[in-house]
């Protein structure tokens, strides 16, 4: 399946309002956040549209939300990274695939790192397997998009704000449409 613009507006017009996995913003508002923090911090775009798109894998999956309510992850980066590998570089489906592990990886590697998730990121965690062992951080430190799924991971981490002025998803999308492959227009 390729990928257009349309697509992505659909989706987040369709889920966008949803609830984020228990955290008290929409899945748009926390998709529009993350973005907005990547583009500040000066990420490229295909980074940019990453972390926009980084949970997507929660609107395309209708079962999602219940899985989770009974214990069982979806493993939404990987179905958000497949559906995006269709469309885009790896530049942008990698660091969505590797978002979930790079928040295993920061809790292995940052005695810290836990305590500052949120609690339903701290639930989270626990379906998607707790934190890494030393082995296993090596070994996601060496693959490649890793150092982009951190970055990612932090920005995902400040975008639950309730209230927080971001720019448009028009705006992204502008972004968006420059990095699908072959620039397929709306």
């Amino acid at each position: 399946m390729v990928i257009d613009l349309s697509d992505i507006q659909s989706l987040f017009e369709t889920y966008g309002q949803r609830p984020y996995a228990g955290e008290a913003v929409t899945q748009a508002e926390h998709a529009l956040q993350c973005a907005a923090v990547a583009e500040l911090q000066g990420a490229s775009d295909e980074l940019i549209v990453a972390a926009l798109l980084h949970d997507i894998g929660h609107m395309i999956d209708k079962n999602d939300e219940r899985l989770a309510e009974n214990g069982k992850d979806a493993r939404h980066e990987r179905q958000g990274a497949n559906f995006l590998e269709t469309s885009f570089p790896a530049a942008v489906s990698e660091p969505v695939r590797l978002h979930v592990a790079a928040k295993a990886y920061l809790c292995a590697v940052e005695p810290d790192y836990h305590a500052r998730l949120s609690p339903v990121s701290q639930r989270s965690l626990a379906l998607q397997g707790g934190p890494m062992s030393a082995t296993d951080a090596e070994a996601f430190r060496h693959l490649p998009f890793a150092n982009d799924a951190i970055l990612l991971r932090r920005w995902d981490d400040l975008a639950k704000e309730v209230g927080r002025q971001t720019p448009s998803l028009e705006h992204f999308l502008t972004i968006v449409e420059k990095t699908l492959v072959g620039r397929t227009k709306a």
